[in-house]
């Protein structure tokens, strides 16, 4: 499924001001905000989009990353991937310390309250509501809902099964989840109005019949009469991804149809090992999907939403650290996707998903998550909070002075860097698991195999999920 590398954000608008309640909601004009890192919160983001649009509403995108200040978007993005790919211990002990402490650091915060204007600018005037994909978007607008700066209901839709404290800001007015569990987590870390409504995927993932089955294998190029594994790794390629496809190869279970996103050096690997269907950026992942018959994954991202779409069984396996492991816990946790936590138990899982009872319980369990009507999905209920509204937050000033001495250049340049580098670290995805001792050495040996690692220079993180 193709989705743009980066949102593109209306211009700015100086000296933007939410109209009053009553016009903005005739305005019929909503807002998403989502980041471009990876892809997942950005495929959410677009098929609301495309939702909402279909049922009437004026719709402006935009990039969290494009409205930091000193254009550190970029820097955020490629911190957060360096972390990932090169020091994953680094990136699960952060995680795991945001968790414990129910959010982000101090340099976190400030690079985030310095988006605050930059983010009401960008809103255009008549807009009657605002939707987070992404957690550091929902920290925003929150801050600006509680300071009555913004005055117009906020929405955050939670992306993922698993929900770190993260996701979860204070002045937000409703959280959207996919499920009763990942709803259950936002309501534990404290959300106070969630809403389960179900998943957004795009409409070409769907249940195929044998025919189109067969048509999507000649395609491409694939065995007609064997078990296909699509393995996908997010679209940076990240994790073991050589040892899984090569250890799926040899039990035997299924071929391996490999999805190295725009991990270009990794498929030349994977080529190399002898893995037969490798393949980089698909623009055709639906078909991909109608083609397999278990998917195979280790992050827990939109592509396992549109694999229970497409009938599709999903296992998860060696996760990637912090939201990799903690979704596959919640989908697990759910009945949803199967977590394969042992190699020794991938040849019997894969065989119960393909042909044995195990298949058809996930297929029924990911056709649940997508049977409320269109009436209760997603968009309709951020239609209907841009019509309804909310009441406003408390405008009373809070004890600590609203407006502050602006920091000296020094000052202001040592606060950016080191916000940067924690929010790259800390906000990331927003999905953190806590691992201490032996067990963050075994979640890192099962996560993040540094030999799979992807290009860090002149990738674009922006293929598929």
């Amino acid at each position: 499924m193709p989705h743009a590398g980066r949102t593109l954000s209306v211009p700015a608008l100086a000296g933007a001001v939410p109209l009053p309640r009553s016009e903005a909601a005739a305005s019929r004009r909503i807002a998403i905000i989502s980041a471009s890192v990876g892809a997942g919160h950005d495929g959410a983001a677009t098929e609301l989009a495309r939702r909402l649009t279909a049922d009437g509403f004026t719709v402006d995108r935009h990039d969290l990353l494009d409205l930091l200040p000193a254009r550190l978007g970029r820097a955020v993005q490629e911190g957060y991937h360096r972390m990932l790919v090169r020091a994953p211990w680094a990136y699960q002990r952060i995680y795991a310390a945001t968790e414990r402490a129910g959010g982000s650091g101090p340099a976190a915060r400030a690079l985030l309250r310095s988006a605050e204007n930059q983010v009401l600018r960008a809103l255009a005037p008549g807009t009657g509501a605002v939707v987070s994909t992404y957690p550091g978007a929902s920290r925003v607008l929150g801050n600006l809902r509680l300071s009555g700066r913004l005055t117009v209901p906020v929405l955050t839709y939670l992306t993922d099964f698993s929900v770190h404290p993260l996701w979860v800001a204070k002045g937000v007015d409703v959280h959207l989840a996919a499920h009763a569990v990942p709803a259950a987590q936002a309501r534990a870390v404290g959300a106070r109005d969630v809403r389960v409504c179900g998943p957004v995927t795009d409409p070409r993932f769907r249940l195929c019949d044998r025919q189109e089955r067969d048509r999507a294998r000649a395609r491409f190029g694939l065995p007609p009469h064997r078990p296909l594994a699509l393995l996908v790794a997010g679209s940076w390629g990240v994790g073991p991804v050589r040892k899984v496809a090569q250890e799926v190869r040899d039990c035997g279970a299924a071929v391996p149809v490999v999805v190295c996103g725009r991990n270009e050096a990794l498929a030349e690997r994977l080529r190399a090992d002898g893995i037969e269907h490798v393949y980089g950026w698909v623009d055709d992942m639906p078909g991909l999907m109608h083609a397999a018959d278990v998917l195979v994954q280790n992050a827990g991202g939109l592509t396992c939403l549109e694999a229970f779409a497409a009938g599709l069984p999903v296992a998860s396996y060696r996760c990637i650290p912090g939201h990799g492991l903690t979704n596959a816990a919640a989908l697990d946790e759910a009945g949803a996707a199967v977590w394969i936590r042992e190699p020794a138990a991938l040849k019997a899982v894969l065989h119960d998903l393909i042909d044995g009872p195990l298949g058809p319980r996930q297929r029924e369990t990911g056709f649940a998550l997508f049977a409320a009507s269109p009436a209760e999905g997603p968009a309709a209920e951020i239609g209907r909070m841009h019509r309804s509204g909310l009441p406003q937050p408390d405008p009373r000033p809070s004890r600590r002075p609203s407006v502050r001495r602006r920091p000296a250049p020094r000052r202001l340049a040592t606060t950016v860097a080191v916000g940067c580098a924690a929010w790259a670290c800390a906000v990331g995805t927003g999905i953190a698991t806590a691992h201490d001792g032996p067990g963050l050495a075994r979640a890192i040996s099962h996560g993040l195999d540094l030999d799979d690692r992807a290009p860090l220079h002149g990738s674009q993180p922006d293929g598929h999920r």
